[in-house]
């Protein structure tokens, strides 16, 4: 064989190499949709039960405020960026929803093709990242400013919140939640860690953050757990140990 025709032949072979791999990184990168884990249809809606931890009496009392939020995909708009946008409605009524839907607020969805954000109170989460794919993480709060809750809080729950690592796990799972039962579900971790919870040693401090999400295919979120709150016990003050924070755990429980 003379020299022109193996100087062909490597390059022949190290071409097609190169695109069966090229070929197998798109077959690795295919990926569902975001969209059909969180649809935004006109009219679109989702109710939830909610459950709202709080702590009054200077921290030391802890109440349950139980109640049902529906929220509905109003119209298409423009965030402050420009960039198109859905508007969001929520409604409040009573935990068994007799009574009548209350105006509550609204927030923003902004669909891009690599990720969804969620933009409420000033706040822009990166709520989904594609690819959707077991332990894909990335930097859910990193257009959070450091410790945003710190006008309400005084606690240390947010510091570095910028940092925190969503991850997807269980992908197309079947979840069931307080009689309520959901399929095709993908968690989206962001975050667990506690200390001194369950409060064994009244006498040291304690702080709980949990944050995940879960989502059903072609129906959207169907449960939120957010926990941000920390317990000080004070032992050389007045008054006793309190705590400062807020939690909330919302499951879904109708759509449309």
């Amino acid at each position: 064989m003379s020299l022109s025709s193996i100087i062909r032949l490597t390059i022949f072979t190290g071409l097609s190499a190169f695109l069966f791999s090229c070929e197998t990184q798109k077959e690795d990168f295919q990926t569902e949709a975001l969209k059909d884990y969180l649809p935004l249809i006109n009219g679109k809606y989702i109710t939830y039960r909610v459950d709202s931890t709080v702590f009054t009496n200077f921290g030391r009392t802890t109440e349950i405020h139980r109640y049902q939020e529906k929220h509905v995909v109003d119209a298409q708009v423009t965030d402050n960026l420009g960039r198109p946008a859905y508007r969001v409605f929520r409604y409040i009524n009573d935990s068994t929803a007799s009574g009548a839907w209350v105006p509550s607020g609204s927030y923003m969805v902004v669909p891009q093709d690599l990720q969804y954000e969620v933009i409420e109170d000033n706040l822009r989460v990166i709520k989904l990242h594609s690819p959707i794919k077991q332990d894909f993480s990335w930097k859910g709060n990193s257009f959070l400013a450091n410790n945003p809750y710190d006008a309400m809080y005084n606690f240390s729950n947010d510091d570095n919140m910028e940092d925190w690592d969503f991850y997807y796990d269980n992908l197309g799972g079947s979840e069931s939640y307080r009689g309520n039962n959901y399929t095709d579900v993908t968690t989206v971790e962001e975050a667990d860690e506690s200390y001194n919870v369950p409060i064994v040693d009244v006498n040291a401090y304690a702080a709980r953050s949990r944050s995940v999400e879960k989502y059903s295919k072609t129906i959207g979120l169907v449960f939120r757990q957010f926990e941000l709150w920390e317990y000080q016990p004070n032992t050389g003050g007045s008054g006793g140990p309190y705590k400062t924070g807020f939690g909330v755990t919302m499951w879904m429980v109708g759509h449309n």
